[in-house]
């Protein structure tokens, strides 16, 4: 990818959105929208040293909502051609025609839409020829299994490098966009003890390819964790307290998020109704939701409605002080926007200053979870139960490896049984966060 490789400058873009503006005007729709975007990338995979894949992405798209009153329509094509344009607006006219009325659509408030949109660091092209890519991904699955004779085989290393570009505007006047970028480097090797295999992964992103860790470190990361899963093996089934390694815990707020998003809290399928001003988690859980942090991978100046974006304590001692919300799911709820239309900017989970070594020894004995699995997670009752492997950890030490279990409780105990959160921050998209140790799960295993 060379720094110049959008096949659109931003005015293109731009003149596309507002024709598109002007055409569902014309058309006689009292209000329209639209998004005009544009992305590229490549991706190279190697396995055993051999090239695997090489693959290019380059696709653009125009997706434009008109609304006639509270009737919606909406169309899309990946023809920026006028007569293209014409004909994409006229499909959203159209069905705008045979939808019911719904008093709660509608473009966000022209009140709230952002005027002051800051560079927030996000596009950063890395300039990487293939036979570079192929280098780097080498070099990573090389340092992967040369961690461990036993490592027997490899499921490859991935390097890609992705690149987009929008712009979004609407009838109120909004019109606003930017050029973001995304790369990545992945290894996932298999280990082999002569009894078992066990199959372990690491990978790093970033906006700057600088801000990625070296294809070696992956590399070892990989590796690293495919060994130490060998000689796995079930626990008794008990109560245990448990530590989420960091990798794994924004899942939890993950679920988070699911239970407060307007979508899941209008239609009264959330575990987290009438959850705003109350506890929901340990005194010890703060959570601050940061949009303009440069260079992070969920950053934005405003929403998918061009909404501003603000920062916010998400939640404050324990105590929930919003919720995630776009118009229409405001609206539905008697409330406004919180500019969360497409969904939240990085969540920064404080950390209690507890190292992992740290949690363990408080810990003493319990589970070290590494890894889950299965969709057991229920956001709508808020039970909770997945399967899982980690480690069984004796006398604040890890003991053996575990697997062939699983985890299972409520979400709000979950929640509230918080007693420490590590300083071993993890970042997986828009959560910021560290190892979490839970007072007591229970875990299904042997009788």
């Amino acid at each position: 990818m060379s720094a110049n490789t959008f096949s659109y400058s931003v005015s293109t873009l731009e003149t596309l959105a507002a024709r598109v503006l002007d055409l569902a005007k014309s058309s006689g729709a009292t209000a329209s929208e639209v998004d005009v975007s544009e992305g590229l990338g490549q991706s190279v995979s190697v396995r055993l040293e051999q090239v695997e894949t090489i693959e290019y992405n380059q696709d653009k798209g125009i997706g434009v909502t008109v609304y006639f009153g509270q009737k919606k329509g909406h169309a899309s094509t990946s023809d920026f051609s006028d007569s293209a344009l014409v004909d994409t607006v006229a499909a959203a006219v159209n069905i705008a025609r045979y939808t019911a009325p719904d008093d709660c659509s509608g473009l966000a408030e022209p009140e709230l839409l952002a005027r002051d949109c800051p560079d927030l660091d996000l596009y950063h092209a890395w300039n990487l020829s293939v036979e570079d890519a192929i280098a780097i991904a080498c070099r990573c699955e090389r340092a992967a299994r040369g961690v461990d004779a036993r490592i027997s085989n490899s499921e490859g290393a991935t390097v890609s490098a992705q690149a987009s570009q929008f712009i979004y505007g609407n009838s109120n006047g909004f019109l606003g966009g930017f050029a973001s970028s995304r790369h990545s480097v992945s290894a996932a090797v298999v280990a082999d003890d002569g009894t078992a295999m066990q199959r372990d992964y690491w990978y790093s992103a970033a906006r700057h390819p600088d801000d990625l860790l070296d294809a070696e470190t992956v590399g070892r990361i990989a590796g690293e964790r495919a060994v130490r899963r060998l000689g796995g093996r079930r626990i008794k089934t008990g109560s245990y307290p448990v530590i989420f390694e960091a990798n794994v815990a924004s899942s939890l707020i993950g679920h988070l998020v699911s239970a407060i998003s307007g979508g899941s809290l209008y239609r009264q399928s959330s575990f987290l109704l009438d959850s705003l001003g109350k506890t929901i988690f340990s005194p010890i859980v703060t959570i601050d939701e940061d949009p303009f942090l440069p260079r992070g991978l969920a950053s934005s100046a405003f929403d998918n409605e061009g909404v501003a974006t603000r920062g916010r304590r998400l939640v404050d001692a324990g105590v929930l002080n919003g919720y995630m919300l776009g118009s229409y799911s405001a609206r539905k709820l008697g409330m406004k926007t919180t500019g969360n239309a497409g969904g939240a900017h990085n969540l920064m989970v404080h950390s209690t200053g507890h190292t992992l070594a740290q949690m363990l020894a408080g810990m003493g004995s319990g589970l070290l979870v590494t890894e889950v699995m299965g969709q057991g997670v229920n956001t709508v009752t808020g039970d909770y139960s997945r399967g899982a492997a980690g480690f069984w950890v004796e006398n604040g030490e890890i003991a053996f490896p575990v697997e062939e279990i699983t985890i299972a409780g409520h979400l709000n105990a979950l929640f509230k049984g918080i007693v420490a959160i590590g300083n071993d921050t993890q970042v997986r998209g828009a959560t910021h966060i560290g190892s979490v140790w839970v007072d007591a799960l229970m875990v299904a295993g042997e009788a």
